[in-house]
């Protein structure tokens, strides 16, 4: 069905609010993000949020509110694809929160872990299966910025363009073309240079690995990559930018570092 919209304004009021719509979504989902949950424990309700990523030196801490000061607890860990036996250790009491560490690994090294609440003679695990937390390295606020507003823009243009194939706009060679500068110097410029710092290698994607980030980047830029050549050659052929749009939205809505770095010890000399 065509589009009668025809003023710019609108359709890039249209453009940003889907951007920031798929950007939300990305914020919010993902391996990476807190762990947020409620567990009833007797007549309370213990509210927790169970960090899942940790960047940085020193060894990763692990909070949960108790103002109250009702419950003790302890936690059990030990690194994520190991043979390694559980390791449990008491949580210490520190300005009105249980406060617990997960010792520092690699960046990609995991470690998965239980928090266990005892109330009187009760022990309550606040989740059923342990939560899996990943160690990064600390990347640079002047690598890391660029590169989320790179990659933003990047969603932002891409978005616009299709909305222009299908608006039957004058600009969609301009805004692909633009599209492609972008998620060049976000995803494969500044990409590898973030994943370097946070991971230990630029590229970790196909064909030197499975990361899924690295290789959702790369499918975007190939499908963007085409649809300008295709649209140079020929600026009729607008299927093409549109495409390659509905790819990298397609691309967007798969959760952020889902399939991402990680140490096998499992495969590592014992």
């Amino acid at each position: 069905m065509r589009l009668r919209i025809k003023n710019s304004t609108y359709l890039w009021i249209i453009t940003l609010l889907i951007t920031l719509g798929a950007a939300y979504y990305q914020r919010i989902t993902g391996p990476t993000q807190p762990l947020r949950g409620v567990k009833e424990i007797g007549p309370d309700k213990l509210k927790y949020k169970l960090i899942r990523t940790f960047g940085g030196p020193g060894d990763a801490e692990i909070t949960i509110n108790d103002e109250k000061g009702e419950y003790e607890g302890s936690i059990r860990f030990k690194r994520y694809k190991s043979y390694d036996e559980w390791t449990s250790m008491s949580l210490k009491r520190r300005d009105g929160k249980l406060v617990g560490y997960l010792p520092h690994q690699p960046p990609a090294g995991k470690m998965e872990y239980y928090i266990i609440i005892y109330q009187g003679s009760k022990q309550i695990s606040l989740t059923d299966e342990p939560v899996i937390l990943r160690f990064k390295g600390d990347v640079p606020a002047g690598v890391l910025i660029p590169h989320i507003i790179l990659m933003f823009l990047a969603m932002l243009f891409s978005t616009r363009a299709g909305i222009e194939v299908l608006a039957k706009g004058r600009n969609t060679f301009k805004l692909s073309w633009l599209t492609l500068l972008f998620l060049f110097t976000g995803g494969l410029i500044f990409g590898p240079i973030v994943q370097k710092y946070a991971f230990g290698a630029y590229w970790t994607g196909f064909p030197f690995g499975y990361d899924l980030t690295d290789n959702k980047t790369a499918i975007a830029f190939i499908f963007w990559a085409w649809a300008v050549f295709k649209l140079w050659r020929n600026p009729n052929q607008r299927g093409w930018a549109l495409l390659a749009s509905v790819v990298l939205m397609l691309i967007y809505l798969i959760p952020h570092s889902t399939l991402g770095s990680e140490i096998d010890h499992t495969a590592l000399p014992q």
